[in-house]
């Protein structure tokens, strides 16, 4: 098993959510989160001061998949993202060694 996550542009949660759904991904986990990358955050004024914004915005989602699965999703998650603009976000993919459903105690991918 594999986990994928994907880091967003904020504006991407729905169109992407929706785009997971269609092709058959039904559980993911999407957290707000706030980062910084090559882009380097943005100046603002507050109060007449200017204040270097450096923590920009982003949408997590996490999908647990069979390995098998894991290139189909990367094509979806790029598909619905991408903007080719500085910002898109990343997409990391790492081994998960095992998964236990709280609820019954199931192991593996039963557990998924």
């Amino acid at each position: 098993m594999k986990i994928i996550t994907a880091i967003v542009r904020p504006e991407m949660l729905e169109p992407l959510k929706e785009a997971l759904f269609k092709a058959g991904v039904s559980g993911m986990t999407i957290s707000q989160v706030h980062g910084c990358g090559k882009q380097h955050g943005w100046k603002e004024y507050f109060r007449g001061t200017e204040v270097l914004l450096n923590m920009v915005p982003k949408v997590q989602f996490d999908i647990v998949t069979e390995e098998h699965d894991v290139d189909r999703v990367v094509e979806v998650i790029l598909a619905a993202s991408r903007t080719g603009e500085v910002g898109d976000g990343k997409i990391f993919i790492s081994s998960v060694e095992e998964v236990v459903r709280i609820r019954t105690g199931e192991r593996g991918e039963a557990a998924v």
